[in-house]
C-alpha cells in the first residue's frame, strides 16, 4: 500500500516514516499539493479537508493531521490556529513569545494545556477511510527548556503520571522517547492498529 503524506513538513514526515516502515507502507515522495484553506472550526474538520483535496487531486491514498496546542486557561487557545497564532504562519519564535505574553503571571497550576492531533487517510476518491485522534497532557512553562524539535515543544512540560517522560519538557526528549507519549505517536498508534485491514482489502 502506498500513502501520500499531505504535509511538507520534514520532522512530521520523519515520525510518518518511522511508523510505517515496520507495516511495509510505502510513504511516497512529497509533491506539489492544493494550498488547503484550513477554515474549519476544529482539528479532525481541517484534517479530513487536507487529506480529501490532497486525495482528489493526485488520485492516492492520502493521508493528513491537524494538529495544535490547546491551553485551558485561555479557553484553548491557540487551538487551530496554533500554527499562526501570532500572525505568521509557522513562526515559531513568535508564537510561542505570543503564548508567554498571554499567560504573564499565571500559577502553574493554571498553567494546564494539551496537545492534539487529529489524522485522517482518505481513499483516491476523497471518501474518509480512517479518522483517529489523539493528545497528551502536560502544563506550559514560564521559559523554554530543550534544543530539540519545533513548535511549543520548548514550552510544553508533559505531566502525566505513571511515563518516564514525566515532568520533562517536550523539547528535553530524544524522538523516540517523544514520540512514545506524544500526540501525535499516540494518534499513529491508533492509525497503525486499523492500517492492516485497509491493507488486506487493497
Amino acid at each position: 500500500m502506498r500513502i501520500l503524506l499531505a504535509s511538507q513538513n520534514k520532522k512530521k514526515r520523519a515520525e510518518f516514516e518511522a511508523m510505517f516502515a515496520p507495516l511495509g507502507i510505502e510513504l511516497l515522495p512529497s509533491c506539489e499539493l492544493p494550498d488547503t484553506v484550513e477554515d474549519l472550526p476544529d482539528f479532525s474538520g481541517n484534517a479530513r479537508k487536507k487529506a480529501r483535496e490532497a486525495a482528489l487531486a493526485t488520485g492516492e491514498w492520502c493521508l493528513a493531521d491537524d494538529s495544535g496546542l490547546e491551553v485551558f486557561y485561555l479557553d484553548g487557545a491557540p487551538g487551530v490556529l496554533s500554527a499562526r497564532y501570532a500572525g505568521e504562519h509557522g513562526n515559531d519564535a513568535a508564537n510561542n513569545a505570543k503564548l508567554l505574553r498571554e499567560l504573564a503571571g499565571v500559577e502553574a497550576e493554571n498553567r494546564r494545556a494539551r496537545f492534539v492531533c487529529a489524522l485522517c487517510l482518505c481513499k483516491p476518491d476523497g471518501t474518509p477511510a480512517i479518522e483517529v485522534f489523539g493528545d497528551t497532557h502536560g502544563r506550559i512553562l514560564e521559559v523554554a527548556q530543550g534544543t530539540n524539535d519545533f513548535g511549543y515543544d520548548p514550552l510544553f512540560l508533559f505531566t502525566e503520571p505513571g511515563f518516564p517522560q514525566s515532568n520533562r519538557g517536550f523539547a528535553e526528549l530524544a524522538p523516540a522517547e517523544k514520540s512514545a507519549v506524544s500526540h501525535r505517536g499516540r494518534a499513529l498508534q491508533k492509525l497503525a492498529k486499523k492500517l492492516p485491514t485497509l491493507t488486506r482489502e487493497n
